[in-house]
């Protein structure tokens, strides 16, 4: 408190065009008690007023106009207050810029502005803000609107005039900061609930923008999916390049034309301007898929001229041998042969789709099936598809184990083809499209169901530690694939088990697993907890990884059934030949009707049967032609001169072809080697190092071509990369700052719910330990006088009344202070603001008229009591504004007095301290 003095008090002012005065001041205010004395009209309302407004404090609270305007001097352009407030020792504010004291310049306009300049000691301008200034009245504790600090005379007539009990409990909150306390925590509390409110609406928001966000995330890794396709594109064409090359498997299959297209296509790998299929179709499956054909043709004549051949050799055998063959064991020898073709006619077809499916996989699923597609695609740029069809369902899925394939097409069995719309206007659109296709044959499957973006819920799937559901085995990136698969075939219910006897334990035992109905093996056996179907399919139509394996496996197939042809031919010719011997006499007895006839049609058929045979050497056929007498013994012999001629020649010409050959394949060998280096050479500027490759180039070549269009539909798909990035990034943003806010709000309004409870309970405390201590003093400063006081506070009504008794009557008569004297209300008027003083912290205290209606007696014991406490609190600056002339008091340097001149007698102010004999002989 010793060093409290030093800071905040006010050391000077003065006044110049306010109100209704030129120039006053500057006055010199002391450390301790300060009187400002005058008549009515002398100014001495002014200076308080000035003090108030030059602190920052508004016109109203002055009580002396509504407006800055009124301040001004009518007829002068403005108002000018220059404060000097202490600025000493270790609580000074910003000693270093300001100095040991602080001056306050305030102008005010005609027009009601008002400027500030707060300037050091020295008189330099520091700062023109207001913010400055309330952070100095912050840091000093100077409460401008407090009626305690400053009380006019218009808030005393107020407050002793008052009979509300409620405008008395309103002075006390007002002058112990206790109201400004309680407004500051109803704003509190008010902001914390439009923040709980913002709070629910950014949480709203939020779903939103994350659900945004989800989906750019989506995209973008869809964009790292495709750069990771690029990069593997480029591994396989380096694959590719050392395939080639390989054991030389290039140079000695390919003639030179050949070798040259080779050369062509690795200069273009480099540049991206071939493909690998063009290399593939134009040397070798061209070549191998021309040989097939032409087999397949020569093939199908043989059995087109046997066929009317055999059909009548057929009819006559039923007429010879009807009472002894049964028509059933012809007819079925008839179906097997119409089986047999038609199972070779499907081969073909099959044989086909394989080879064209080595540059397009599409075609695997039908010959038709590209041409669909690009009908598809071409509805949907002309917008005719409100969302574009999705299928077939095959081609948009992948295998990560190749071993389940069978399983996998046995499983989903026609959805492999099908395909799958969002709505059924684009459900006619589509089939519109297949009636142009499929003309009178079995169109696939269309679904209508609506498309996500997102997989289905599959929490109630089957998860079995050892073995994968079907969706577990498969890549589908698209949900639409994903959520139709599952709502046909609940593939996340289906485990792929590939042991059979393994399927029949864990399905067909004591727990099957949860979940799980079904499961298949790998070679497309159906197993039930109760049953079991076996599968004799034992090729993949659609998800076979090597198409050249694929191929390799028809042409066996079809050679095969052409063995199987020819095997059953001779079984014909054997029971024809057995009907013949069996029959004898019937045969004779025919032989008389039609001997020419059957030796004719006999000859001819042994002859086309026995051009079939010469290709496999089997010599027999010919000993069972020269039991007939076809020809004379005479021809015989001449036939067998030609043969030895011709034998002769033959070895002739096989020796002058074995001497070509031998140069043919020197020079071929030379060629392979110049081959060899050539490609090696065009397969190191492609892929420096060399790797070993064990996949053959038609393997490489069908999954380049397959991510070349993946790749391309993706970059279709998903537009411009940097734009679908920045939406990501935008997208990110705006849902981390909204999240973090959020967050913060939430943790905010946690940690003020917490304080704002402290606060309250302290708060609650500090009223109640301030209301004590005004009483204590209140019964204190009446006791000095002689009366009796009574103050009871009712914090929940707000209210506060007093009671005070004169004398020392009957304390039964205490009385409202409204029933006292004029002085006698004036006295515990100031006993109640002596109180206050006591529980309220302020450097300087002002108090204007304070002994208004009060008699000597009343006056001279107010007087005294606040020049005891003025003596007891040092530490504070009193101003006291009085008409009195307070001549009475003692002359020392802890009080001074302030006269100010009478403007209706023209007295002249006098110095501090000294006393006009004029008034000294009135008094």
């Amino acid at each position: 408190q010793s060093h409290s003095k030093e800071v905040g008090i006010v050391e000077s002012i003065s006044l110049k065009n306010f109100m209704c005065h030129s120039l006053l001041g500057p006055f010199a205010f002391g450390s301790n008690v300060n009187f400002v004395v005058g008549n009515n009209g002398s100014g001495k309302s002014a200076v308080l007023t000035a003090l108030m407004v030059g602190l920052g404090g508004k016109a109203t609270t002055t009580n002396r106009g509504s407006s800055l305007k009124g301040f001004v001097k009518e007829g002068e352009s403005s108002a000018d207050v220059s404060i000097t407030l202490r600025n000493k020792g270790r609580d000074a504010y910003k000693p270093e810029v300001f100095g040991q004291a602080i001056i306050v310049d305030l102008k005010i306009t005609r027009e009601g502005m008002r400027t500030y300049k707060l300037k050091s000691k020295a008189g330099h301008l520091v700062s023109a803000k207001k913010d400055e200034l309330l952070a100095i009245l912050d840091h000093f504790n100077i409460q401008v609107d407090n009626p305690v600090s400053m009380l006019t005379q218009e808030m005393s007539k107020h407050f002793l005039h008052s009979k509300g009990e409620g405008d008395k409990y309103r002075f006390f909150m007002k002058a112990t900061q206790l109201e400004q306390m309680k407004e500051d925590y109803t704003y509190i509390i008010t902001t914390k609930n439009v923040t709980l409110d913002t709070v629910e609406k950014h949480e709203e928001c939020l779903e939103g923008l994350k659900r945004k966000y989800l989906e750019k995330e989506d995209r973008v890794k869809s964009l790292a999916s495709l750069d990771d396709m690029h990069s593997k594109l480029e591994e396989l064409k380096n694959q590719m390049a050392w395939a080639l090359v390989r054991g030389s498997s290039i140079s000695s299959k390919y003639e030179s034309k050949n070798v040259f297209i080779l050369f062509v296509y690795l200069s273009g790998v480099m540049h991206n301007r071939y493909s690998v299929a063009d290399l593939a179709k134009v040397v070798e499956a061209e070549k191998k898929y021309m040989g097939i054909r032409e087999q397949l043709e020569a093939i199908t004549v043989r059995v087109q001229q046997l066929e009317p051949q055999s059909a009548e050799l057929k009819n006559e055998a039923q007429m010879l041998l009807y009472p002894r063959i049964p028509q059933s064991l012809l007819n079925t020898r008839g179906l097997a042969s119409d089986r047999d073709k038609r199972s070779m006619e499907a081969i073909r077809r099959k044989l086909q789709t394989m080879e064209g499916s080595r540059s397009d996989r599409l075609r695997r699923f039908g010959e038709k099936m590209p041409a669909l597609l690009a009908a598809i695609e071409d509805a949907d740029r002309k917008g005719q598809f409100r969302k574009k069809p999705v299928g077939p369902l095959g081609y948009c899925i992948r295998l990560k184990d190749h071993e389940q394939a069978l399983a996998v097409e046995k499983c989903l069995g026609s959805l492999m083809v099908a395909f799958t719309c969002d709505n059924h206007e684009d459900e006619k659109l589509l089939q519109g499209l297949m009636r142009g296709y499929y003309q009178g044959g079995r169109r696939p499957q269309i679904i209508t169901c609506q498309f996500f973006n997102r997989v289905h819920d599959t929490s109630r799937a089957v998860n079995h530690p050892d073995y994968p559901s079907v969706l577990q085995s498969l890549e589908i990136e698209d949900p639409v694939v994903a959520n139709c698969l599952i709502d046909q075939r609940g593939i996340e219910t289906i485990l792929l088990i590939k042991s059979p006897a393994e399927a029949r334990r864990v399905m067909q035992g004591r727990q099957p697993p949860r979940n799980c109905y079904q499961a298949f093996t790998k070679e497309g056996d159906q197993c039930y907890n109760n049953r079991y179907y076996s599968n004799d399919q034992r090729r993949c139509d659609y998800l076979s990884r090597d198409v050249e394996e694929e191929i390799r496996q028809l042409q066996e197939e079809m050679r095969n059934k052409e063995a199987h042809l020819d095997r059953f031919s001779q079984q014909k010719q054997r029971v024809e030949e057995d009907i013949r011997n069996n029959n004898g006499l019937l045969k004779r007895a025919y032989d008389d009707r039609k001997r020419a006839k059957v030796t004719h049609t006999v000859s001819i058929d042994i002859i086309n049967h026995t051009q079939i045979k010469q290709r496999k050497g089997k010599a027999n056929r010919w000993r069972y032609i020269s039991t007939f007498p076809l020809f004379s013994q005479e021809e015989l012999s001449k036939s067998d001169q030609d043969v030895e001629k011709s034998k002769h020649h033959k070895k002739h010409y096989e020796d002058k072809r074995k001497v070509h050959i031998n140069t043919i394949q020197a020079l071929k060998a030379s060629l392979e080697l110049k081959e060899q280096e050539l490609t090696v050479l065009k397969a190191t500027e492609i892929c420096p190092e060399r790797s070993e490759v064990r996949r053959t180039a038609r393997s490489l070549d069908s999954e380049i071509s397959r991510l070349k269009l993946k790749i391309s539909t993706q970059q279709d798909q998903q537009g411009d990369r940097e734009e679908v990035i920045r939406q990501y990034q935008e997208a990110l943003e705006n849902y981390s700052n909204i999240n973090q806010q959020v967050k913060c709000l939430k943790r905010f309004i946690q940690v003020l719910c917490k304080i704002m409870d402290d606060r309250h309970r302290v708060y609650t405390e500090l009223r109640r330990f301030l209301s004590v201590r005004c009483k204590m003093y209140f019964d204190s400063m009446l006791s000095q006088r002689g009366y009796i006081g009574k103050m009871m506070f009712e914090h929940k009504n707000e209210t506060l009344s007093i009671s005070v008794q004169p004398g020392v009557g009957d304390k039964a008569a205490l009385s409202d202070m409204r029933s006292l004297s004029g002085g006698e209300r004036s006295f515990s008027t100031v006993c109640f603001v002596l109180s206050l003083w006591a529980i309220a912290e302020a450097p300087f205290r002002a108090l204007d008229e304070f002994d208004v209606y009060m008699d000597m007696v009343n006056r001279r014991i107010s007087m005294d009591m606040m020049l005891k406490i003025a003596s007891s609190q040092r530490y504070r600056q009193f101003i006291f504004l009085t008409p009195q002339s307070m001549s009475s008091l003692p002359v020392n340097n802890l009080i001074r007095i302030l006269r100010l001149k009478d403007p209706d007698r023209g007295q002249a102010a006098l110095p501090f301290g000294q006393r006009n004999e004029e008034e000294e002989e009135e008094e």
